[in-house]
């Protein structure tokens, strides 16, 4: 098939959505598929950049278009709002000045976030008809509004939901995360035409980079370190582990490192600052390629969810630390189907209570020296090949294009 993903990120943008959309489309490729990235860019220069895949792929081929739109990252809401709401409208138009505008394809893929692709989306299955497969991976604006970012009765809230549900009427499957987030669909989000799936998330394996971090040059050489890498934002809930940092400030056995970008990072440095942690670093995002040669410096991964969020995800850190074999310590929200993923495959600890005291057990239950780490590490293994691999992804997805 002839097919067409639209996504807001895509490389080099470096995020848990560029890695996925990026997995999703060269394991689409391999399966034989033609594939036609849609992705929105304020760092080009021209209307439009079309960059080809440098995999040879035996039936199928990736080639990715770049769009001239708004700068969409690292800006306040209400200018990120504004930018998100133009941004269909501009890249329909760029598009139609590119040579694909008369191109027909066979089915169409579509990424949330964000949610405002719902124009795009609508006119690109009419004008092929064709179908439109939406992967859900946030659900907002619920989950701004679980955290107090969003107020639930205002007009935003209310023009976002308009938003919102324009984008899951132009698709005929969704695909959320997990089982818990099935309730939300099915009390009248969607019309009964549209079918609503749980489509796992995906990771594929890493590349082999030198890290240009060095945990041995640091502060915290010599100790076993709890990992976080993504987005420091506000829907992480992050500021707990300043806590535990905190409370943990006598033992020189345990270190926390933090590695991405976000809205949160500058503040929680701060913090940080502030109380004089010397078991606590900071550092810039880094290249995917380099992630599997960080994790090999660490103990343990740190996943952190606002305890607010009443949707459900299962981060795209969680399977990069499954990839490569790291248990991990796990903050979340009530009900998600992530406590019981990692309880009952025994990839590490997690609670829903955000109490310090319940992590400082949890640390100390980490780093005990009867602690085997390559038995915890086969059964991180063993999970991310049974649910999380792009195969099964991809294969989910075309067959519901069909």
């Amino acid at each position: 098939m002839k097919l067409i993903l639209i996504t807001d990120s895509f490389p080099p943008v470096r995020n848990s959505g560029a890695i996925q959309m990026r997995d999703l489309s060269r394991e689409l490729a391999k399966q034989g598929h033609e594939v036609l990235v849609l992705t929105p860019s304020s760092e080009i220069d021209s209307s439009y950049r079309l960059s080809e895949c440098a995999e040879k792929y035996e039936k199928g081929k990736i080639q990715v278009l770049h769009l001239k739109a708004l700068q969409n990252r690292d800006i306040g809401y209400l200018r990120r709002a504004i930018s998100e709401f133009l941004m269909p409208f501009i890249m329909l138009f760029r598009l139609r000045n590119s040579h694909f505008y008369n191109d027909r394809f066979d089915g169409m893929v579509t990424y949330a976030p964000s949610i405002f692709f719902g124009p795009l989306a609508s006119w690109l299955k009419k004008k092929n008809k064709c179908k439109n497969y939406l992967i859900i991976r946030d659900i907002f604006p619920q989950w701004a509004v679980d955290v107090g970012i969003l107020s639930g009765s205002g007009l935003p809230f209310y023009l976002l939901k308009k938003v919102e549900y324009y984008l899951y009427s132009t698709a005929d499957i969704i695909g959320v995360q997990t089982s818990a987030n099935l309730n939300y669909f099915n009390s009248g989000a969607v019309n009964n035409l549209t079918t609503v799936e749980v489509l796992q998330n995906w990771l594929a394996e890493g590349g082999n980079r030198p890290c240009t971090i060095v945990v041995q040059k640091t502060i915290l050489a010599g100790r076993k370190i709890f990992v976080y890498a993504g987005n420091i934002g506000d829907a992480q809930g992050l500021s707990i582990f300043i806590d535990l940092a905190d409370k943990l400030r006598e033992n020189d056995t345990v270190g926390f490192l933090f590695v991405g970008r976000g809205e949160s990072k500058f503040s929680l440095k701060q913090e940080a600052i502030a109380r004089k942690l010397d078991n606590i670093l900071f550092f810039d995002e880094i290249n995917p390629d380099e992630i599997p040669a960080l994790y090999q410096q660490c103990s343990v991964g740190i996943i952190s969810l606002d305890f607010r969020h009443k949707t459900h995800n299962i981060p795209g850190k969680f399977l990069s630390y499954m990839q490569a074999g790291l248990p991990v310590l796990a903050v979340i929200n009530k009900n998600n189907d992530l406590e019981k993923i990692i309880t009952n495959n025994q990839v590490g600890c997690v609670t829903t209570s955000h109490s310090i005291d319940v992590l400082l057990d949890f640390v100390k239950e980490l780093t005990e020296d009867s602690v085997d780490y390559n038995i915890m590490g086969s059964r991180c293994k063993n999970l991310y090949e049974k649910m999380f691999t792009p195969s099964v992804a991809a294969k989910q997805v075309s067959n519901g294009l069909v």
